[in-house]
């Protein structure tokens, strides 16, 4: 059954300005600005000055449409919060035992991985636009991604984990690898 229209709101916090242009979505704050181009979905989106809002409405939409409207609006909450808040993502490096060597390259744009269950291969990942990797000073073996675009810093916390994964060994057995152990955000309140 086809709902006539179907409508969610969001309200902008304050020192945020979000800008709306034939459904290209520009979030500015104080860690930056996102951008995120969501012409592929056919959705009414604007943005309502007076009241600071934005408004996502779906006429004659089927389920699989009204439900991007939820969709549309996390991405936009996200957005707001990493230009905010920014986004965090905490690794640690699992070994029983050779231990995982990693080495932090170019101020945080580049991983090296060596002596992962003790091969001479050596691993590179890249870290994707706006996301940096550190060393936690707290905890042994924990490296902390952090970046304003969560799409990004999940991606490259996915990249790690990925070129981490044991072949040709049963993995039940051999746990060996790099997991995320924590998701918050940099600022927390």
């Amino acid at each position: 059954m086809r709902d006539v229209l179907k409508t969610e709101e969001l309200t902008i916090p304050e020192g945020v300005t979000v800008t709306i242009k034939s459904r290209l979505i520009t979030v500015k704050g104080p860690r930056g600005t996102l951008n995120k181009n969501v012409r592929h979905i056919d959705m009414d989106i604007r943005l309502l000055q007076k009241q600071n809002k934005v408004t996502l409405a779906v006429w004659q939409g089927g389920r699989k449409h009204v439900a991007c409207l939820r969709t549309i609006k996390s991405l936009i909450v996200n957005m707001i919060t990493g230009v905010t808040k920014g986004f965090q993502y905490k690794m640690r490096a699992v070994y029983a035992h050779f231990p995982i060597n990693c080495i932090i390259q170019e101020n945080g744009a580049k991983l090296e991985i060596r002596n992962f269950l003790g091969e001479k291969i050596v691993r590179h990942v890249d870290m994707l636009e706006g996301v940096t990797v550190k060393e936690s000073t707290a905890q042994k073996d924990e490296l902390i991604l952090e970046g304003t675009d969560i799409q990004n810093v999940s991606q490259s916390a996915a990249s790690i984990q990925g070129m981490c994964r044991v072949r040709n060994k049963d993995i039940r057995k051999f746990l060996d690898g790099i997991y995320v152990s924590e998701k918050s955000t940099i600022i927390t309140e």
